[in-house]
């Protein structure tokens, strides 16, 4: 790890986002001095897609986190979550970019209520409708986004897509604007229990697209810890 060109890139991508765009850093197989200097080159929200990957992380940083971290820190779950793994999604993260079910939900509900804690957590849109990727399908969002407002442990605060990892950026645009409108759409119903606060879309070969269609995150890994 060259620790300048890491804090380089860190401040650079910052800089080039707008101030409301939240930058998470996507540290799948990243080892701890990265994240350690990611964050104090200015990161204030680490993503893990695994929770394993993420325990183990969580563990070597513990000491780090209570006493050197310049700032906290956001732990996001970004992705996929296998209902077995609830239990140890909420003991982990701060919030869960990736409910796609009511089944899923309805787990982390009951692991949630057995310690007192409440869950921020986006729904996650298969906007691609593609079969090889996790998401609740477009059409099932505004009732699974109902379903689990009503939740009493978790908090709907937002919508999360994938969108294409590789190719033209540009086409991504569709799937981001199709997550957009069902943004604003639930947003102007108002539900109880669930509001319209953060729209995750975009990776490092897209997340400027994503911006331009209303992302206000943004998942960036490989652009920030590349070698």
């Amino acid at each position: 790890m060259n620790k300048e060109s890491l804090e380089h890139r860190v401040r650079a991508i910052k800089d080039s986002l707008p101030p409301t765009v939240l930058l998470v850093a996507a540290a799948k197989t990243r080892d701890a001095d990265e994240v350690t200097v990611a964050v104090d080159a200015g990161i204030t929200a680490i993503g893990y897609n695994y929770i394993q990957e993420a325990e183990a992380k969580r563990e070597q940083l513990r000491e780090w986190e209570t006493t050197a971290a310049p700032h906290p820190v956001q732990w996001h779950l970004i992705g996929h979550l296998q209902r077995n793994k609830a239990k140890k999604a909420v003991e982990l993260f701060d919030i869960i970019e990736t409910i796609d079910s009511l089944r899923l939900a309805e787990a982390v509900n009951r692991q949630c209520a057995a310690v007192g804690k409440i869950m921020p957590v986006l729904i996650e849109i298969n906007s691609g409708r593609e079969s090889n990727k996790t998401g609740a399908p477009p059409a099932e969002v505004p009732v699974l986004v109902r379903q689990v407002a009503a939740l009493s442990h978790l908090e709907v605060q937002g919508l999360m897509t994938m969108g294409p990892r590789f190719g033209d950026p540009e086409d991504a645009r569709p799937y981001f604007s199709l997550t957009k409108n069902l943004f604003d759409q639930l947003a102007a119903e108002n539900i109880p229990g669930a509001q319209m606060k953060y729209l995750s879309m975009g990776m490092s070969n897209s997340y400027q697209i994503a911006i331009e269609e209303g992302a206000n995150i943004v998942r960036i890994g490989t652009k920030l810890f590349q070698n």
